[in-house]
């Protein structure tokens, strides 16, 4: 129980990798604020299970990703109920798949601002109740997106482009100030968030979607595997801990060897 008496805000964590990160840092006894979609009884529901299977303070917040105000609003609500948001997980994120000069404008807008501007706001709001307590740790789940590209994902590629730099920037900021901030970047896990890609991918390459999973996402993964949400939760939290003060400003792979190409 190495959170017990912390708070972990994880956003976009109704389901997916989110999710998994919320339990992670459930079971280490953090308390949590999840965010996300879904309606209100499912939310409820989710709040309620991991309220009681961690035993910890569960609140859950439906702050839009794209509207800066209410991101503020809900760091300051855990600020607020807790007295810190100390550990805060960017993880929200949407995803389009287009040729560039095809892309529609309102996908790549909202791409750019719940992939990379809520980050930005998330930590600017946490970063004061962290300062002040002399420990925080921000955690943004990039992509092996952050570190390459690949055809036919501008947008996404560029807001994860923009993660990786906005995580070394605000690590050279509080790197005195006990406070440490890193990028995990995912390769292919099997979230709702990839499975809804599939057939848009598919349709874009013009081939099957067996031939998608198979010759595009897992082609770029020497293991030929997916990675799970287990393995990205685990690294979550061991970001989260005392072991890891040390690292700070790192881009870090769990893509199966993806980027060793």
């Amino acid at each position: 129980m190495q959170f017990k008496g912390k708070t972990a805000l994880v956003t976009g964590s109704t389901s997916g990798i989110g999710l998994g990160i919320a339990e992670a840092f459930g079971a280490e006894g953090a308390n949590l604020i999840i965010n996300g979609l879904g309606d209100a009884a499912e939310t409820e529901q989710l709040r309620q299970r991991l309220a009681e299977q961690f035993g910890v303070t569960v609140l859950y917040d439906a702050a839009d990703m794209s509207r800066p105000e209410q991101i503020e609003a809900m760091v300051q609500r855990g600020v607020d109920k807790f007295g810190a948001v100390d550990i805060l997980v960017n993880n929200a994120g949407i995803q389009h798949v287009a040729p560039v000069d095809e892309f529609p404008l309102d996908k790549w807008d909202a791409i750019i601002a719940i992939n990379l501007s809520s980050n930005f706001h998330a930590i600017r709001a946490a970063l004061p109740a962290m300062k002040k307590r002399g420990w925080g740790r921000v955690i943004n789940v990039a992509s092996a997106h952050a570190l390459v590209a690949s055809p036919f994902k501008s947008a996404y590629v560029t807001a994860k482009h923009g993660v990786a730099g906005l995580t070394k920037t605000v690590a050279l900021e509080v790197a005195e100030q006990g406070i440490t901030a890193n990028a995990i970047c995912p390769g292919y896990v099997l979230t709702p968030l990839v499975q809804k890609q599939i057939p848009d991918t598919a349709k874009a390459r013009g081939i099957s979607e067996d031939e998608v999973i198979k010759n595009v996402l897992l082609a770029a993964q020497p293991t030929r595997k997916f990675v799970t949400v287990e393995q990205v939760a685990a690294l979550a939290v061991y970001l989260a801990s005392d072991a890891a003060a040390s690292i700070t400003g790192a881009i870090l792979p769990i893509e199966g060897g993806w980027t060793a190409h």
